[in-house]
């Protein structure tokens, strides 16, 4: 395997978290822009997701049939269209129509990468290919708020989708002349769609795979918990800049990519299963003291931040190991069950984010109680694995 393929995979897969993330900031410039009211821009948030959800299913499908690199170079060719089509946009309907859009072919650079690690490698070896790609996945959406912020204050929130565009164009030179096709012909599937739809229930039907889904999918949860509520309670409460608040998320992308790099490491002298208990039970510890925290407003920032850093540091070892662990058993159909995992991961992400909006109260406690939740989920998720490799 080439030595930086895992660097194109991983500028590939950060499509995915930056076009979610970098944009949040700019909601308020966003609905004064278009002229609607408070609350208007969240509305493209979810169209985004829309977009995802079907994309991630279309794009794993069409990439077990006709191989990874001329879906992803089309599903790169529509994330630019709708990018454009957002910086143009005069309204907010526009706005979240180009958005669904460009989520619809961004997604091929989120579930492709992954199916691309199944291709080439399994066991330990893929662990730490995808070790890299989470590191990008989880680093990115701590690192994009304050990407765009800095990027507003420069410019309009329209230069934000000028450089997803940008990005996309990159992206797709890239691909087309350096991504090796790596799903060989005899490998592919040519099935009806009801062929498809068995397959994706087949997929569903394995315990293995909705485990360790379900661990990953629970991990977004508690992050984008994180992410969703941050601004609130670091800004909104203890009253930080906006450069202040992209120092504090980028010390936790620093925790982060420290313990992501740790992975490979850890998963040699300890396995995965030992990796992933313990990460879980720290998890679990740190978010408990974040729910404390947050409801007695002990410690101030520092009782929100500290124990919210090992919580997100130690994503970093449950993503990829979930990730392998719930492609291990779909050599054959590996684009599919990617996809279904993206969709099911970000449709959690998706609902954590909301969830943050709907239960915000001025404090801390929504977005402390929703990642102590997702938490649990995660240490529950791993204790129902059948067998971990």
């Amino acid at each position: 395997m080439p030595t930086w393929l895992p660097l194109l995979l991983g500028f590939l897969t950060a499509i995915g978290p930056l076009s979610t993330d970098m944009y949040l900031p700019a909601f308020p410039a966003i609905e004064q822009g278009l002229g609607v009211p408070h609350g208007s821009a969240e509305i493209t948030l979810a169209s985004w997701f829309v977009g995802l959800a079907f994309g991630q299913l279309a794009q794993g499908t069409l990439s077990d049939r006709f191989g990874r690199r001329r879906p992803l170079m089309v599903g790169l060719t529509i994330y630019v269209v709708g990018s454009v089509g957002c910086a143009l946009s005069v309204t907010v309907s526009e706005l979240a129509f180009w958005r669904a859009v460009a989520a619809f072919g961004g997604s091929a650079s989120m579930v492709l990468p992954r199916a691309v690690v199944r291709d080439l490698a399994e066991g330990l070896a893929a662990a730490r290919l995808m070790s890299k790609l989470m590191l990008v996945m989880g680093a990115a959406p701590i690192l994009a708020p304050g990407l765009g912020g800095m990027m507003l204050s420069f410019g309009g929130w329209q230069d934000i989708f000028w450089f997803g565009a940008i990005y996309g164009v990159i992206s797709l030179v890239l691909v087309t002349r350096w991504l090796p096709e790596t799903l060989t012909a005899e490998r592919r599937q040519t099935l009806s769609v009801m062929g498809l739809v068995r397959q994706y229930a087949e997929v569903l039907k394995d315990r293995n795979f909705l485990a360790h889904v379900g661990m990953a999918g629970a991990c977004m949860f508690m992050v984008f918990a994180y992410i969703g509520g941050g601004s609130a309670v670091y800004q909104g409460m203890y009253g930080l800049t906006p450069s202040q608040f992209g120092i504090l998320f980028g010390v936790g992308a620093a925790a982060f990519i420290l313990c992501s790099q740790l992975n490979p490491l850890l998963l040699q002298r300890l396995g995965a299963k030992r990796v992933v208990e313990l990460a879980s039970l720290v998890m679990l510890g740190s978010t408990a003291v974040l729910v404390l925290m947050g409801w007695t407003g002990w410690g101030g920032i520092a009782g929100i931040f500290l124990p919210a850093l090992p919580a997100m540091a130690c994503s970093a070892m449950v993503m990829p190991n979930a990730a392998v662990g719930a492609l291990a058993r779909h050599p054959t159909r590996a684009g599919s069950a990617s996809a279904m995992m993206g969709t099911l991961q970000f449709g959690l992400a998706a609902m954590s984010g909301l969830l943050v909006g709907v239960f915000s109260d001025g404090t801390a406690l929504p977005m402390t109680g929703l990642m102590f939740l997702g938490a649990v989920c995660v240490v529950i998720s791993a204790a129902l694995r059948p067998k971990v490799m």
